[in-house]
């Protein structure tokens, strides 16, 4: 089964638990990045994450845009720069910029019962 398949499939496991869940996809990139468009992170309430956009730095970067995301209810577009920082050695080498669309998706809620 395709990966983003099972992705989604996770998502929807969540969403039936009543936890939100958050999907950042790559919808573009410039220059050198790890991933290309259409690469796909899932990030769930507990923290753990399915998929990837990359690793490394730009995945903790996107994991933590994620995390405040979901608390705080809200989706956008967000751009990850991976540019060699000479005051940090060994973060994001790459060189290039990358677009992330992130999805905080909730799950149905009974009327009345209140949000996630």
């Amino acid at each position: 089964m395709e990966p983003r398949v099972e992705l989604y499939r996770e998502a929807l496991v969540r969403l039936d638990r009543g936890e939100r869940v958050a999907l950042a996809t790559v919808v573009s990139t410039s220059g050198s990045t790890p991933q290309k468009a259409g690469a796909t992170l899932l990030v769930l309430h507990d923290g753990s994450m399915r998929g990837t956009i990359g690793g490394g730095c730009v995945e903790a970067d996107a994991w933590a845009a994620a995390r405040q995301m979901m608390r705080s209810g809200d989706s956008g577009l967000r751009t990850f720069t991976l540019a060699d920082d000479p005051d940090e050695p060994g973060g994001d080498v790459c060189g290039g910029t990358m677009d992330v669309m992130f999805e905080v998706l909730f799950p149905d809620v009974p009327a009345g019962a209140g949000p996630a």
